[in-house]
């Protein structure tokens, strides 16, 4: 099977080895989005739902270079350095995704790139 990289220029280059996303068998498979703004490629400021929102808008420009959106997502995984802010992620989800919801993961990390306090990688439909 042949397999293609994605790239939005709506969403932060990679900064790093890896593809924004890939795309193969019929899915999309997302690389980890933090909450950096796509066009100065700096952390946003604000609180941790802004900066979620930020990575969840960054992962929809993905997706919709792709031809697909990111409410067609079936697994996503949230990294987060602080649990305190799960209940945040549930609540800023139910904006983003309707039922049925992706299956999901959420772990704490001690750190991610760049400072940040959210990550989330996942797989979408096409």
């Amino acid at each position: 099977m042949s397999r293609e990289a994605v790239h939005s220029e709506q969403a932060p280059a990679a900064i790093g080895t890896y593809s924004q996303a890939m795309i193969q068998g019929g899915l999309l498979w997302l690389s980890g989005q933090i909450p950096l703004d796509p066009h100065s490629g700096q952390l946003v400021e604000g609180d941790f739902e802004t900066q979620l929102r930020r990575v969840l808008d960054n992962l929809q420009a993905v997706c919709q270079a792709a031809g697909t959106e990111l409410g067609r997502a079936v697994k996503l995984n949230v990294y987060l350095t602080d649990l305190g802010n799960f209940a945040t992620v549930n609540q800023v989800m139910e904006g983003y995704f309707d039922r049925p919801y992706p299956a999901r993961a959420a772990v704490q990390v001690s750190a991610l790139p760049r400072g940040a306090v959210v990550e989330i990688d996942g797989v979408v439909a096409l």
